[in-house]
């Protein structure tokens, strides 16, 4: 998939549609969905001019939670059973994910500089969020009477 793809993945277009959903102001109306995705990508050379001192940037936190929101509705769409985000995060960027789903917990990670949250390229984009939601829904089916619950 290179960058100019038209033609999107599931989780790439759930999380198109949760950067919209976060558009109050119709900002983003119209734009084409890659320039939607561009703040999640974040080259080597970008992630050292940000500095990891202070509070991360708000639009940062944004992109987090619209990027696990999307995780969890791509869980839904594909299998039927809600998955709630739970973040956990300090001040100083560092913290936790979890996704729960019942009382399963079906992703859980640790999250470390925050002010740098990105991806080299829409393909790591990509197969990180697919890798999330695939490792999901093999617990869910593993343990699905408690991902039920």
């Amino acid at each position: 998939m290179s960058d100019a793809a038209t033609e999107l993945t599931p989780f790439l277009k759930e999380l198109v549609r949760q950067v919209r959903a976060q558009d109050t102001y119709d900002f983003f109306q119209g734009r084409p969905e890659t320039d939607l995705l561009a703040p999640f990508i974040l080259d080597k050379a970008k992630a050292k001019e940000i500095p990891i001192i202070g509070d991360p940037d708000p639009r940062v936190l944004a992109r987090l939670n619209q990027f696990y929101a999307a995780v969890s509705l791509t869980i839904e769409q594909k299998c039927g059973i809600m998955a709630s985000p739970v973040l956990q995060l300090s001040h100083e960027g560092f913290g936790r994910i979890v996704l729960i789903c019942g009382r399963l917990v079906v992703v859980s990670k640790t999250l470390r500089d925050v002010h740098r949250f990105g991806f080299p390229s829409l393909e790591k984009l990509n197969a990180e969020g697919e890798r999330l939601v695939a490792e999901a829904l093999g617990l869910i089916e593993i343990f699905k009477p408690a991902a039920e619950l």
